[in-house]
């Protein structure tokens, strides 16, 4: 049966939410994967959704097993992640939505959506730009987060997740940000993060690992950004609308 089992009560307030389901560039995976790192964030609780792969995780240096898809917590920071160790399918994304938006209306969560939009390397940092639904529009407003200046659509499970947020009138916002099709993009991971996250939730967070360790991070993801590639419209990413046209 489809949901989120919280391993331990903790205190959190209308947490904030950071979805990092990997996607092009792994953008979003990347960003999330730092953010419980860097705050040293607690396994929070485990998503069980029957369209989910039926595999277990383990980490380097600890045995535990553990679901492919976890929330982690910092009541400190009363921040939420959401981390994906696995790929969706288009399949499994609208019933993943389905078992997770409801915990969302339980907790008071206010989710930000990651997506990365393939664009071919230059000398310039990569461009993101931030939509949203009801409140997650003021919310990109204060933070001086910029419009699209294309029109475009989300696929993947992270874009079911956006169209769950319209349906159902949530509060949400998406964040957008120019990345490389190919490869894992740390850079625009760390733009994400510096010109998205930090600004929505006042928070502070430590990138200069994402730049130093720009190689072993690609190097550690490659694997799992070339099935991605392979996947196609399965992977989470955003689209110009004209490639529809």
């Amino acid at each position: 049966m489809a949901h989120v089992d919280v391993l331990e009560p903790l205190e959190l307030d209308a947490p904030t939410m950071v979805e990092g389901l990997p996607g092009v560039g792994l953008v979003g995976k990347i960003a999330a994967d730092h953010l419980v790192e860097e705050f040293a964030m607690t396994h929070y609780a485990n998503v069980h959704c029957d369209a989910l792969p039926k595999v277990a995780v383990y980490q380097e240096g600890d045995a535990t097993l553990h679901p492919p898809v976890r929330l982690y917590a910092d009541t400190e920071r009363n921040l939420l992640v959401l981390q994906s160790d696995v790929p969706i399918s288009p399949a499994a994304a609208q019933e993943f939505a389905d078992c997770i938006g409801g915990w969302f209306d339980d907790d008071g969560v206010f989710p930000i959506y990651l997506s990365g939009i393939g664009r071919e390397k230059s000398d310039a940092p990569p461009a993101m730009y931030g939509v949203g639904v009801g409140d997650g529009l003021e919310r990109l407003e204060a933070a001086d987060i910029t419009t699209p200046d294309e029109t475009g659509l989300v696929s993947g499970p992270t874009g079911a997740l956006l169209n769950d947020a319209v349906e159902h009138g949530r509060a949400a916002v998406g964040l957008v940000v120019e990345s490389d099709p190919r490869f894992p993009d740390p850079e625009a991971a760390r733009i994400l993060i510096r010109e998205g996250i930090e600004p929505l939730t006042g928070l502070e967070v430590g990138t200069d690992s994402l730049v130093d360790r720009a190689e072993e991070i690609r190097a550690a993801k490659e694997r799992l950004a070339k099935r991605m590639q392979e996947a196609g419209d399965e992977s989470t990413q955003a689209r110009p609308l004209g490639m529809y046209q």
